[in-house]
Order: structure tokens, then C-alpha cells, then sequence
């Protein structure tokens, strides 16, 4: 087993128990017969600096959560592979969360901003205490109603309206109260198979 099999069996335990077992049932999970391995193989993944040493135990750190990256694709015409496929690693919250004391998550529900690639049950990353600006997709409470649109002022009633992102759906203007919650600035969505 290489050291690259090794990591993808530490992952795949921790993905289903948030833990790591003891030293004697890393053999197991790693597929080694001796404990002489299994440091081996921790030592590697400590100088990698996949896994950290805290209290005697073994932790992972952020580069362990991190993924390949095997470069850009393109949507149109094949293209090359990419000479250093691999070679780029990338945590998904640390792509998509850039505050994280401020950010949250949301589903999304139904198809009014569709145009903007926002699909029915997408997750949308929303950045709360964020300065808002014309035309940001923002989720807010109309009145005592969550919503996700895009945020423009209202220059013919005054004040903010609300504007969706599909032909088939209205525009919304607050009758009471309208409170933006956060800014959305990113999106994604799993597709399961």
C-alpha cells in the first residue's frame, strides 16, 4: 500500500468516525501487521504534514481535509491533461469560507434564482455583517419572510427591492420591514448518483 493509499484509509475512518482508533487498530484501518509500520507510516504523514502530534495522540490538520486538485477543465473542447494534476491541494472551506465567525450555510428552495446559477436545494455560503452593494445576492427577511434575491435600490418607491433571478417570478418590495442577513458568495450543490 503506498503512502497516498494510506492517507485515503485514515480519511475514509475518520469520514465515518470523527476519530482515529487506538495505535493497535491503526494496523487494521491502514492494512499493516506491526506497530513498527504503523509509526512508520504516521511518521511519513506527519512530515507531510497531513497528520499533528497533540498530547501523544495523533491529529489531522487542515492539509489532511485538503483534496487534489487535477487543474482546469475546460466545458467546451477536450483539452491536455494538465503536466502538475495533483499537485494543488484544496480544503473546501477554506475555498468557500473566508470569515469564518461570520459565515453560515442555507438551503436553498425553489427556483426563482435559477439564472444565477442558484438551483433548488443548493448550499448557498452566506456572509453575515458584510457591506452590501447593488445587485448582491443577499438572504434576508421581507416581511418576517426568508428569501434569497438580488438587492437594488428602488429609486421609483424608494428604499430596497428585491429581484429575482428568473423572468417567471416578481419583483418583491418590503410592505413592512425588510433585513438583509448576509451576503451570499458562494454556492454548491452535490449531484448524487
Amino acid at each position: 500500500m503506498t503512502p497516498d493509499k494510506h492517507l485515503d484509509s485514515l480519511r475514509t475512518h475518520w469520514k465515518a468516525n470523527k476519530s482515529f482508533p487506538s495505535m493497535a487498530k491503526l494496523a487494521d484501518v491502514l492494512g499493516l501487521a506491526s506497530s513498527g509500520g504503523v509509526f512508520k507510516v504516521l511518521g511519513r504523514l506527519v512530515d507531510q504534514g497531513y497528520l499533528e502530534r497533540v498530547d501523544g495522540r495523533i491529529a489531522p490538520t487542515k492539509k489532511f481535509f485538503a483534496l487534489p486538485v487535477l487543474g482546469t477543465v475546460r466545458a467546451g473542447l477536450p483539452q491536455a491533461e494538465s503536466q502538475d494534476a495533483g499537485e494543488e491541494l484544496v480544503g473546501v472551506e477554506d475555498f468557500l469560507v473566508r470569515h469564518p465567525d461570520r459565515t453560515v450555510f442555507c438551503r436553498a428552495k425553489g427556483d426563482s434564482m435559477r439564472v444565477a446559477g442558484i438551483l433548488n436545494n443548493d448550499m448557498l455560503v452566506v456572509e453575515r455583517n458584510t457591506p452590501t452593494k447593488e445587485g448582491d445576492i443577499v438572504v434576508a427577511v421581507v416581511d418576517n419572510e426568508l428569501t434569497v434575491k438580488r438587492l437594488f435600490s428602488d429609486v421609483k418607491h424608494g428604499g430596497w427591492q428585491l429581484q429575482p433571478a428568473n423572468p417567471e417570478f416578481t419583483v418583491i418590495r418590503a410592505t413592512s420591514s425588510l433585513e438583509v442577513l448576509g451576503v451570499v458568495v458562494g454556492v454548491f450543490r452535490r449531484f448524487d448518483r
